[in-house]
């Protein structure tokens, strides 16, 4: 079976997210969503929240499993056989990170390979920082992220929805 990783912090998932989720899946037998635990970073939904509303978004996905991890990706990708790790690209700012990143995990293991999906033009400038901004001020972002995903960021702000 290949198994493909798409690793990030989800807070909280956007309709962008969920599209290189779409394709991934596509492209690999099976799809491990996989929520970093990172104890320095504070978002706005915690842990649970976060991995409770990918599994909504994503529960009629039949070869999608979300699952978390913590520490190195690199780790996590060989303990789990996968051969692939699925990055999303946005614009070439995204690119300059990625990169690294990809040249430092091939210098950890040479096991799996990064697959880079540009991001559909309908959601090349989504960001979850911009999202949770327009909810902050009770703005509806139902076009830029799945329907529970959009009630829980106004509900978390305050906003009725």
């Amino acid at each position: 079976m290949k198994i493909a990783i798409y690793p990030g912090s989800f807070d909280p998932i956007t309709n962008g997210h969920l599209d290189i989720i779409e394709r991934g899946r596509r492209l690999f037998d099976h799809l491990m969503v996989a929520v970093a635990v990172n104890s320095a970073k504070s978002g706005l939904f915690n842990f649970q929240e976060r991995m409770d509303l990918i599994k909504e978004v994503t529960s009629r996905m039949p070869n999608v499993e979300v699952v978390s991890f913590k520490g190195l990706l690199v780790d996590f990708v060989e303990e789990k056989k996968a051969i692939a790790v699925i990055r999303g690209l946005r614009a070439v700012t995204d690119f300059d990170y990625e990169y690294a990143m990809y040249q430092m995990n091939n210098e950890m293991s040479k096991t799996f390979d990064t697959i880079f999906l540009l991001a559909s033009g309908e959601y090349s400038y989504l960001s979850s920082t911009i999202i949770k901004e327009y909810a902050r001020y009770g703005r509806s972002v139902a076009a830029f992220t799945p329907r529970p995903v959009s009630e829980a960021l106004l509900k978390k702000f305050g906003h009725d929805g």
